[in-house]
């Protein structure tokens, strides 16, 4: 069964392409716009003595280039610092109000999800993706689990007995399982007692994280269902 295009997560994917988008055009900028500085003329690398980002592009927001004289490399270079610069800051301007938007539609869509330790705007939306609208095509949490990149597949041989993670589904998803787990092994006093006892069990710390996100998958599939309306 395909995924269902016509409901809020539809919506909510849509409008991450385009902050994807404005993020990637953002970082290119920034890039663009040191490299520039490194074969800037002399005189003008040496006006420009910000070292963080944001200074940076504050500074070369501020340029002013002679038009006249924009046949002369210095100026040349000053005005495309000046409209780098400013792309950069409309870009982020752009960022903002899409991670508003996100936000608040998100935490109506899947407040359940949201209110989990470690699981903000991002990950919601990427796992509510993943799962589509009409989230009951997957028939259980094992499938939900194979769909993220978390379920175990068995690597015994001979003696040893021990499993790993298969390396297809949504990368994506599989990082934002990631990214949850690891959070909580830092602040989440049950999950880091429970790493512990594993680990003094004899797994390995890929083992245990390996344990986690597919706990952390079954946890957000029964809240996405709760969320969305199918329990």
């Amino acid at each position: 069964m395909p995924k269902t295009t016509t409901g809020v997560v539809e919506s909510i994917r849509i409008l991450r392409v385009s902050r994807d988008s404005a993020i990637r055009s953002r970082t290119r900028a920034q890039l663009q716009l040191r490299d520039l500085l490194i074969t800037a003329p002399a005189e003008l690398r040496e006006q420009i003595t910000e070292r963080t980002t944001a200074a940076l592009i504050e500074r070369c927001a501020g340029l002013r280039p002679d038009r006249d004289n924009i046949e002369d490399p210095f100026h040349a270079t000053k005005y495309a610092l000046r409209t780098l610069a400013k792309r950069v800051l409309d870009l982020t301007v752009e960022i903002r109000d899409l991670d508003v938007v996100l936000q608040d539609l998100v935490a109506r869509t899947t407040p359940t999800l949201v209110s989990k330790l470690a699981i903000g705007t991002g990950h919601a939306a990427q796992l509510l993706i993943t799962a589509g609208q009409n989230i009951d095509r997957l028939h259980s949490e094992a499938v939900f689990a194979r769909l993220c990149g978390v379920a175990p597949i068995p690597v015994s041989s001979g003696k040893t007995q021990r499993m790993r993670l298969h390396r297809g589904g949504d990368r994506q998803a599989n990082a934002a399982l990631h990214m949850i787990a690891v959070c909580r092994l830092r602040y989440h006093e049950p999950t880091i007692a429970y790493a512990q006892r594993r680990l003094a069990e004899g797994l390995s710390k890929k083992d245990v994280l390996r344990c986690l996100k597919r706990f952390i998958a079954r946890e957000v599939y029964h809240d996405l269902k709760t969320d969305l309306g199918l329990t």
